[in-house]
């Protein structure tokens, strides 16, 4: 089947001069699972897939290698930027975890996580614009370019630096591990970095919910990396927030409440990190419902599709969400 519309999600309506598409993947290609790269195999066949679509643009949810692979300039650099350079629309990357934060680890080289970042930020962030082969201008945040927004016929996008590995939040007690090549000096580093990103983060989202007020825009479309945990069970005797694996989230997550509390307009949150395409609007608490609130997981590897949003401004949600089946890239 080339495309399917869940019945559960947005309403449908029809197209109008009004109404654009954006591709949105992330999580893929990994070498583990053999998708192949920009120019042959599971890769390059969506990234065909998604050019024979009028798209407006895409986006990137994250990771463009698995978490053992090493993080060599030309894997994590010169191979991505490729990649995204095949793309027809402008193509905006939101970066995950694999990338920089567990480069420590020996597997991935035993390299120092924060220069790993600095050399993403130089590569692919030092321009006001987009990548692909069709660029549109965006508006960076001071100090974190990989923050980012951008306004498309009545909706405002942005793109945040929210990864998985716990948004590169320390435990101290359990930071020098064998596994890693971390010092005690790095994990400081590295957890200083966590806090200072974690504050910026929260800044960058109330300014973009604040512009989007300002200007009455109908909807938001919130893209990160990481899952930061909307299906932890309800137990009432246990706060499964306060959890070593989703705390690092709690201050952006309650933000994104809060905001999307006070807006009139749809948020659709988009993420990666844990490869099930998904759509639902998760309770934010056992006894609150954001009815204004939906969110989105992206596919990942080794399930190389991508997922199309339709989005228009004249009808009361916004966006319609269909998976996107690269017929070439489903086994028999």
């Amino acid at each position: 089947m080339r495309a399917l519309v869940l019945l559960y999600c947005c309403t449908c309506f029809p197209l109008t001069a009004q109404a654009f598409t954006v591709a949105l993947w992330g999580d893929m290609p990994y070498q583990r699972h053999e998708d192949g790269n920009a120019t042959h195999g599971k890769l390059a066949n969506l990234i065909n897939d998604i050019n024979k679509h009028a798209v407006a643009f895409s986006v990137f949810t994250g990771d463009t290698k698995d978490g053992s692979t090493v993080c060599r300039d030309e894997v994590i650099g010169q191979q991505t930027l490729a990649m995204f350079q095949r793309l027809t629309a402008p193509a905006i990357y939101v970066l995950g975890d694999n990338k920089w934060t567990d480069c420590h680890r020996h597997s991935n080289g035993a390299y120092d996580s924060l220069e790993r970042l600095a050399f993403l930020r130089n590569t692919f962030f030092s321009q006001a614009y987009s990548l692909g082969k069709r660029k549109i201008r965006l508006t960076r945040q001071a100090h974190y370019p990989e923050n980012s927004y951008w306004q498309h016929k009545g909706v405002l996008f942005v793109g945040l630096h929210v990864t998985g590995s716990q948004n590169n939040h320390i435990n101290m007690a359990d930071c020098l591990q064998a596994e890693s090549a971390r010092t005690e000096a790095d994990c400081v580093a590295n957890q200083a970095e966590y806090l200072a990103r974690d504050e910026a983060n929260v800044a960058f989202l109330q300014q973009s919910f604040a512009l989007a007020k300002q200007q009455h825009l109908a909807g938001i479309m919130v893209i990160i990396q990481a899952d930061m945990g909307f299906d932890l069970p309800e137990t009432p005797i246990k706060d499964e927030r306060a959890a070593p694996n989703v705390s690092a989230y709690n201050r952006f997550l309650g933000e994104l409440a809060n905001q999307t509390a006070n807006y009139q307009g749809q948020v659709l949150l988009v993420h990666g990190d844990t490869h099930f395409f998904k759509l639902d609007k998760p309770l934010y608490s056992p006894t609150r419902l954001l009815a204004n609130f939906s969110r989105l997981q992206t596919f990942g590897s080794p399930n190389i599709h991508w997922v199309k949003v339709t989005i228009n401004t004249q009808t009361a949600h916004v966006f319609r969400v269909e998976p996107m089946l690269v017929n070439a890239n489903i086994s028999p």
